[in-house]
């Protein structure tokens, strides 16, 4: 079976979460029959396009970007190609401009939406945007929301309830390299003390500004991974307050990563924002036996990390909640085991690369076995 992911970016040009959701669908679904190839926007189609783990990246141009969409001339012409020769069409939503392409093309396959995310940044444009998303959303076969917290929150997922069903986001613990002697010893030599770890893209939706601001309250360092749009913001943040235990460590390589996550106290996730619908940083840490911290944003954050069982949830954008999470885990060691042992145990229950790749090929066949 032949199926064609649509996203606005994909590797190799960007490694967000959507994009590792998507490689991991192509990965995990290709035990089971389906060959995937995977369509994007470049400002560089030609050296981009490249087999990735098995699967093809494609590419069309990018001409211009606004307001975090990006368009293309050149996509309407490739996609009406590729979506010729698939099976299937399986959209990333949001992207408005792949609302117009679905419809331009008439491509007549089967077709499915992995809904990642409400609008959430954009809200001003939402009500001009809204009656070709409320169309597009009614023309394909089938929603997938990524928790059933997400399901249920979102006002626009309620209107197509009897369209959707819950796959979450899996990953492969195969993947990941075990961090060598001399990883380990970088992280004992970058962090000598106790921490708490953030690992992701530095956004606005990330709530890291927040754990900022706890931290002159937090009796541990705090280590930041990771680099973004808001790199130098939150930086200028730490040093106007003269924090001594926030340490930015900027991007990692994976083994060092995997240094940082199994030496680590726990891991902290203060997203604040529905932008940040599941957390797959999250997933990562649970699979690696972490206890977790999180807020309550009526997200998959709190599908992940289930209050009082894998960790502690606290109220978004409260950094006098979040210092008394991050100081119950240097207090409370026997809660912590606890806690870590649960949230690997729901890892390997709920999101394993297998039974997310299982979930999505199962409901591929389905809606493949209607076509006439």
């Amino acid at each position: 079976m032949k199926v064609l992911h649509f996203f606005k970016t994909y590797w190799p040009d960007t490694f967000g979460g959507v994009e590792r959701t998507i490689h991991a669908i192509a990965e995990s679904t290709a035990g089971h029959g389906v060959e995937t190839q995977v369509l994007s926007l470049s400002r560089a189609p030609e050296e981009n396009t490249q087999c990735l783990d098995g699967h093809v990246a494609q590419k069309a141009r990018l001409d211009l970007e606004l307001a975090s969409t990006g368009f293309s001339r050149e996509v309407f012409r490739k996609f009406g190609a590729l979506a010729r020769q698939a099976d299937l069409v399986h959209y990333h939503f949001p992207w408005p401009f792949m609302d117009v392409v679905h419809f331009q093309s008439r491509h007549g396959k089967p077709a499915v939406v992995t809904y990642h995310s409400d609008i959430v940044k954009q809200r001003l444009i939402l009500p001009f945007y809204r009656p070709l998303m409320m169309r597009f959303l009614g023309d394909v076969d089938a929603i997938v929301a990524t928790s059933p917290n997400y399901l249920e929150s979102s006002p626009v997922l309620r209107a197509f309830r009897a369209k959707s069903k819950v796959i979450p986001i899996g990953i492969e613990e195969g993947i990941y390299p075990t961090p060598s002697e001399a990883d380990d010893a970088w992280c004992r030599s970058t962090v000598t003390e106790p921490f708490v770890l953030f690992v992701g893209v530095l956004r606005y939706y990330k709530g890291l500004d927040v754990l900022i601001q706890a931290a002159s309250q937090a009796r541990c360092k705090i280590v930041i991974a990771g680099s973004g749009p808001v790199k130098q913001e939150l930086r200028q943040q730490a040093a106007t307050l003269r924090l001594d235990n926030v340490l930015f460590v900027g991007e990692t390589a994976e083994p060092r990563k995997m240094a940082l996550l199994r030496n680590c106290l726990g891991f902290v996730f203060p997203s604040n924002q529905r932008s940040e619908a599941f957390g797959l940083s999250l997933v990562e840490a649970a699979m690696c036996g972490k206890p977790l911290i999180s807020c309550e944003i009526g997200t998959g954050t709190s599908y992940v990390n289930k209050a009082g069982q894998t960790g502690l949830v606290v109220p978004p954008s409260d950094p006098m909640r979040l210092a008394e999470a991050i100081n119950r885990f240097v207090d409370s060691p026997v809660e912590v085991a606890k806690w870590g042992k649960a949230a690997r145990d729901r890892y390997a229950r709920l999101f394993t690369a297998d039974r997310m790749g299982k979930s999505y090929a199962d409901l591929y066949h389905q809606l493949d076995s209607r076509r006439p």
